[in-house]
């Protein structure tokens, strides 16, 4: 006699999705998921989960409890063992933001602008230009109050690093290792969506003490 296959499901939350208003949320957009059956998996992934209405926000958030709930409703024997965040941030929007070129363009002569005023005012604080004279001096035992021949592979070099650093020429990378600024905005993502699921988790915590309050 052959042994029956266990009913479990493993399953990874996704920390964010898109959906457009009035859409609902299947449980194969929000978490990757691994089942024995093939069969129960592609029933499971068509679970739906969430439908969204037009009180809820723009932005929603499913936890882990929930998915839970629907699971045991459809299979009330099955085992589920998860991995990962216990929530998904659902954003919700009509279309995706595309870049608005002005206000790229405005923001990119700011930084630029801005960078090298920055570099120009370091460089006058440490009196860089009596420095470079001071080295040419020593190197070749003459004042020059232009050393240009020293001053514009320096000012290039500077531009260089900063690519170097960064990671980036354009669209062309150097290597598949992230850079400093791929970094922070990482890190600048993980804390919005950490705060905004900590927010609307509060948020309905609120609500359900409020609506067991007046029942």
């Amino acid at each position: 006699m052959e042994a029956s296959k266990p009913s479990v499901l493993y399953l990874r939350l996704k920390k964010r999705i898109y959906i457009k208003p009035d859409q609902a949320v299947s449980l194969g957009q929000a978490a990757r998921l691994l089942a024995y059956d093939d069969a129960l998996e592609k029933r499971l992934k068509e679970l739906v989960l969430y439908k969204h209405n037009k009180a809820d926000g723009n932005r929603v958030v499913i936890d882990l409890l929930q998915i839970v709930r629907h699971i045991r409703e459809l299979n009330p024997d099955m085992t589920i063992e998860a991995y990962g965040d216990p929530q998904v941030l659902v954003m919700v929007a009509e279309k995706p933001v595309k870049p608005r070129i002005p206000i790229l363009i405005l923001s990119w002569l700011l930084l630029f602008f801005g960078a090298g005023l920055a570099i120009m005012n370091f460089h006058t604080d440490v009196s860089m230009k009596e420095v470079h004279i001071r080295i040419v001096e020593l190197i070749t035992g003459e004042r020059t109050e232009h050393p240009l021949w020293f001053q514009i592979p320096y000012s290039l070099g500077i531009g260089l690093g900063m690519v170097l650093f960064f990671n980036h020429l354009f669209r062309k990378r150097f290597n598949e290792e992230p850079n400093p600024l791929e970094v922070e905005l990482y890190m600048y993502q993980e804390n919005v969506n950490a705060y905004v699921i900590a927010d609307e988790m509060r948020k309905k915590a609120d609500y359900d003490q409020q609506r067991d309050g007046s029942s």
